[in-house]
């Protein structure tokens, strides 16, 4: 850190990403990437004629894409925000609704971009703890008085709330906007969507990196209501109108045009996660119940950095947190069919040598 960096940002704690090593090949299973590649038509519809025209700038008004997104959610374009990644709109949202001293809750234990964000521009940030068994209490987040965040399905936990309980927080707290994150709601969740036509401080945020195999692409989406995407344009076109490439706006539209392609996959990756739960199960982990792409999971005799260690020098990747309340889990992105399986292959060889340490 350099001595001209300014205060405010001198005590920041950065975001720490999933390792990415280059050391060797890895099965990775640490970062909740799809296992798949993105269908024929993206790749056919970023050819030599579109890379010849990175010339020029991109639409800043992203107008193709927020139509056939319009259409695939039934709502209108003007209730559609497109940007570079979803953490780009979950970082406007922290500064256009609670920074420099504004107030915001979210689950004490959840994605971590979200604490990030709160030091960043200054949140009075409350934080609320998971039930015992990793629960969202919605109850806990009603009549708050401050912008509320919560990831549906939640990270690392994959458990979810229902939208009849989401639409009570949105209810009780009418006067400030309630974020949702929907990163991995494709993998068996149910969306809270037709809830932004009801109430105007829902905030619905999807991503292109989870279920529509785009993670490298970095393409972020908002849905809710004018006013809301309003204020996020607003942001953009004071920063940076061009936060979208010509090459992602191009893959992202030819996404939606197959979307079967990637819906199909995300009910594989959900069959393959039940199939991986019930192995761990017999292979004596407790396996937190998942809607998302990865599983969330601790051994009944066997400590979490351990196994994460163990995995590492055998060539698999999963993601260990230092965190007290979790140290004693992994989160486990699904992979392929074959992938799993020489996880719950090498994870078996773990457990049975574990047992004689």
């Amino acid at each position: 850190m350099s001595r001209f960096l300014s205060e405010r940002y001198a005590s920041l704690a950065p975001y720490v990403p999933g390792e990415q090593p280059r050391d060797k090949k890895y099965i990775k299973l640490n970062t909740n990437e799809s296992p798949y590649p993105p269908s024929p038509e993206v790749i056919k519809a970023v050819g030599r004629e579109e890379m010849a025209d990175l010339r020029l700038y991109s639409d800043p008004d992203c107008k193709i894409l927020r139509e056939k997104l319009a259409a695939r959610y039934g709502v209108e374009p003007e209730n559609v925000y497109l940007s570079n990644g979803s953490d780009d709109i979950l970082s406007f949202a922290f500064m256009a609704y609670c920074a420099d001293g504004g107030k915001a809750a979210f689950p004490a234990i959840s994605y971590g971009f979200y604490k990030v964000f709160a030091n960043l521009y200054g949140t009075d940030a409350m934080e609320i703890p998971l039930k015992a068994d990793f629960s969202i209490d919605y109850r806990d987040y009603l009549n708050l008085d401050r912008t509320v965040i919560i990831a549906n399905p939640n990270a690392p936990t994959g458990r979810t709330l229902t939208v009849s309980e989401i639409e009570e927080i949105v209810k009780s707290n009418a006067d400030h906007v309630v974020v949702i994150d929907e990163a991995y709601v494709d993998f068996g969740a149910e969306t809270c969507l037709p809830l932004i036509h009801r109430y105007d401080n829902l905030l619905i945020v999807r991503t292109y990196s989870k279920s529509r195999a785009m993670a490298g692409a970095r393409l972020g989406f908002a849905l809710a209501s004018k006013g809301l995407i309003d204020d996020l344009n607003r942001l953009k076109f004071s920063t940076n109108p061009y936060n979208v490439n010509r090459l992602t706006l191009i893959a992202g539209a030819a996404a939606i045009d197959s979307d079967d392609y990637f819906m199909d996959n995300c009910r594989r990756i959900a069959a393959t996660r039940e199939k991986t739960a019930k192995a761990l199960t017999a292979l004596g982990f407790a396996v937190i119940p998942s809607k998302a792409n990865f599983l969330f999971a601790k051994h009944e005799t066997m400590k979490g950095e351990a196994i994460y260690r163990l995995l590492k020098e055998r060539g698999i990747l999963v993601r260990h947190f230092s965190d007290p309340r979790i140290c004693d889990y992994n989160r486990i992105t699904v992979g392929s069919e074959t992938e799993m399986e020489t996880l719950v292959d090498t994870l078996t060889a773990i457990v049975k040598e574990g047992t004689t340490l």
